[in-house]
């Protein structure tokens, strides 16, 4: 038997073991994963029954074998809308029972509601050109919106950032409400600074041409009509939150024989005549070495070449420079919302629809805030009421808000909340939780401009695949991270030597809605 050896249990880390498994009788798998959890960022965190989605992870892709796994793992249940759903739920909490466990392991379908928090008000997003986004957006902020649009259109600007990336897209006036503002609580970093590759992989043929193109098509309906990414209206969802799937893949990788090792921390990688010979790591405070003929990372490109051996001094300060974005939610669970549901889509006890809500407001830290219980309704104990909400920090570690103590942080929160209007001044908080996370966002700035010279580096180790988010040092969703794993697992099967197509996903021309 062969060995192989995978650095992290998120997505791409348990897709690549199970793909193994499943593929080939030739190997013995073990997952080292640095924490006690399944799933990296994509896992879901129980507080008192109360389940928190770290991040949000809409199960949408236009990958058939993405969407073949998830159907393998978690049935889609039969497509209720989600007025049964909610029915269902509020059934069941009334009379009692628990579901079925045969129920337990489906994925339900969701809709997708996300809108911009600004001026005190609502808009679509992505941007709509409904009537009412010309109405909160007032007749002379609309009319410098048009003009400044069309220019975007007559004369394009040489893409060096992401800055140049938008308002060649949505034109500059556009790009200051909805998009400069925010991105910049998001990296720390004004887009002017920011890599133009950033909006290529996270909003692709998003601009104002798509969103009207999607309108006519809807009413001129098309055979086949793609459909961008941004601008989809339904996605299935685990009922217990993305955690559960990842869970579930887990369970099955064990069961064909793969082997998990939690709290096992890849220190060290030893590399012998270009190839890896074995994971270093740190298993309950002691060193224990993993040898294999097939290694997978997708732990941190930073880390892994900072405990490599032999590097090259240029490699290790380009990968040493490699910036991440840090990344706190803070659970908070409430009777109710200031905010009302003034849309024609029903929800329990009148709160908002919205799955995400993007705080453009640069007055406060906060970026985003998730309502649980539009996710899934079995995501909180008591969806009837309470309201059960994550409210998303961008940071960087061990900076002053990654340091408070968690009720600084909660406090902190609460009163960003009243500040908006989200939340009564006098708003009783039942309970909430904290939880942070390092490296959640691989950056597009300082030294990634020269991350080509890196990624040759490290395909010169020909039994070393590097695959998901961090491993690529890629800002990927959850369904290229797996591709990554499809293509890496490919190539290990079939001797491939190349590593283009690992490295390819999501920047190839089929992964892009638009071609300019």
């Amino acid at each position: 038997m062969k060995k192989a050896i995978i650095a992290g249990a998120g997505p791409a880390g348990i897709t690549a073991g199970l793909e193994l498994l499943r593929k080939s009788g030739d190997y013995e798998v073990v997952i080292l994963e640095e924490s006690g959890a399944i799933g990296g960022i994509s896992r879901t965190v129980n507080h008192n029954g109360n389940r928190m989605d770290i991040g949000g992870h809409r199960f949408f892709s236009k990958d058939a074998d993405v969407n073949r796994f998830w159907e393998e793992l978690m049935p889609v249940q039969g497509r209720p809308s989600s007025d049964d759903i909610i029915a269902k739920r509020e059934k069941e909490l009334k009379e009692g029972g628990p579901d079925p466990e045969k129920e337990n392991r489906v994925m339900l379908v969701r809709q997708r509601v996300s809108r911009i928090y600004y001026l005190g008000k609502f808009f679509d997003y992505p941007i709509s050109l409904k009537p009412q986004t010309f109405i909160n957006m007032g007749f002379s902020r609309t009319v410098k919106s048009g003009f400044s649009y069309l220019h975007s259109c007559a004369v394009k600007r040489e893409e060096n950032s992401l800055e140049d990336f938008y308002i060649n897209r949505f034109g500059k006036t556009l790009y200051s409400m909805f998009f400069e503002g925010y991105t910049e609580k998001l990296w720390g970093r004004h887009p002017s600074q920011i890599s133009a590759d950033w909006g290529a992989q996270r909003v692709k043929g998003l601009s104002i041409a798509a969103v009207i193109k999607d309108i006519l098509s809807k009413i001129v309906p098309q055979k086949n009509r793609e459909i961008e990414t941004s601008l989809i209206e339904q996605f299935v969802y685990p009922k217990f939150g993305p955690g559960q799937l990842w869970e579930t893949a887990a369970e099955e990788f064990e069961k064909l024989g793969g082997r998990i090792i939690k709290n096992c921390k890849v220190e060290k990688t030893v590399v012998k005549d270009r190839k890896v010979s074995e994971f270093i790591c740190k298993l309950n405070g002691e060193t224990v070495n993993f040898d294999g003929d097939v290694f997978f990372s997708s732990m941190p490109v930073k880390d892994l070449i900072k405990g490599m051996n032999g590097v090259p001094e240029n490699i290790r300060e380009i990968a040493s420079g490699l910036p991440y974005r840090d990344f706190v939610t803070v659970g908070l669970l409430v009777d109710k919302l200031k905010i009302r549901n003034e849309t024609d889509i029903p929800t329990p006890s009148d709160i908002v629809p919205d799955c995400w809500i993007y705080v453009q407001d640069t007055g406060v830290k906060l970026g985003r805030i998730q309502i649980f219980n539009n996710w899934s309704p079995y995501l909180v104990k008591d969806p009837l009421n309470t309201v059960w909400i994550g409210l998303e920090y961008f940071c960087n570690e061990g900076d002053v808000f990654w340091n408070m103590d968690e009720k600084e942080c909660v406090d902190y929160a609460v009163g960003e909340l009243v500040k908006m209007g989200i939340i009564d001044s006098g708003a009783f908080v039942r309970d909430y939780h904290r939880e942070k996370v390092k490296k959640a966002y691989p950056a597009y700035f300082d030294t990634y401009k020269d991350i080509d010279s890196v990624i040759e580096y490290l395909d010169g180790f020909d039994n070393l695949y590097c695959i998901g988010r961090n491993g690529q040092h890629r800002y990927n969703n959850m369904d290229h991270s797996m591709v990554t794993a499809f293509e890496a697992v490919k190539n290990v099967l079939s001797g491939k030597r190349t590593k283009e197509n690992i490295w390819n996903v999501n920047t190839e021309a089929q992964y892009h809605e638009e071609s300019k």
